[in-house]
Parts: structure tokens; sequence; C-alpha cells
């Protein structure tokens, strides 16, 4: 299990070949990677976190998918800093014997990001700068797990 809190961009594509390619044994790798939106004239998102408690919280959360749905693997990367446009923020893999397994684990894992994790995000445009505030619908999608 790899889990990774980091500044730096990451190749999506190599991330995902490695991930791959070191999981012969399973049926099924499920990738999945978030984009920073070029919505609203946002310029920029800055991400901050609690570096220890953040990589904890994840990995917590990973190992729990990891027995829940029995994967071979999960990785974890999920950026922080000023990213722009386009960049990557975060991305999800998970190898299981089973696509439904995998699957789900990916959806259960991106749920939490998404609402759980101890990231705080704030937008930055033309208008000033916002926190970016939990949405209804993001808690709601953990209730199902």
């Amino acid at each position: 299990m790899k889990v990774a809190v980091q500044e730096a961009a990451f190749d999506l594509g190599a991330e995902a070949n490695a991930f791959a390619a070191g999981h012969r044994e399973m049926g099924a790798v499920v990738t999945f990677s978030g984009l920073v939106r070029a919505d609203g004239g946002l310029a920029a998102l800055e991400i901050e976190h609690y570096p220890g408690m953040t990589e904890k919280a994840i990995r917590t959360i990973a190992e729990e998918a990891r027995d829940r749905w029995s994967l071979g693997d999960v990785l974890v990367i999920h950026r922080h800093g000023r990213l722009e446009p386009g960049e990557a923020i975060m991305m999800v893999a998970t190898a299981a014997p089973h696509r439904r397994d995998a699957f789900e684990a990916a959806e259960f894992l991106m749920d939490y990001l998404k609402s759980r994790a101890p990231f705080w995000k704030k937008e930055i445009g033309a208008e000033g700068t916002a926190w970016v505030a939990a949405k209804d619908e993001d808690e709601a999608a953990l209730g199902r797990w």
C-alpha cells in the first residue's frame, strides 16, 4: 500500500502503469484521478493539511478499504499547495481479484477523500479567495458505505 501526500506534481500514466504492472495476480485494477476544474473564474486552488495527521488518516481508511473489499493493493496520492486548473489533485488506484471489489473500493476511497480527509481547500479567483465548504451531496455519498 502506498499513501503519498505531496506538493510535487505526478505523472498519472506512469503511476497507473507502475501500479498495474506490480499486480499480475489481480484480475482488476481501477484508477481515478481528480483534476482542478476551471469553472467560475477559478485561477487556483490552495490545499492545506497537517503533515503526519493527514497521511495517518488516509492510511487508516485505505487499510479499511483493503480489508473490506479483499484488495490486493491500494495507492492514494494527494497533492497540497497551490494547484492551477487542469492539474491533478489526487489519484486512487485499487487492485483486486475481481472488478466489483476494485470499483467499489476506489469509489469508497474517493468519497472519503472528498469529504473527510483532513485537507482544507481555498479557491483563488478574480473575485478574491474563499474557503471551500463541505457539500451535502459529498456527505450523503459516504452514507451508502
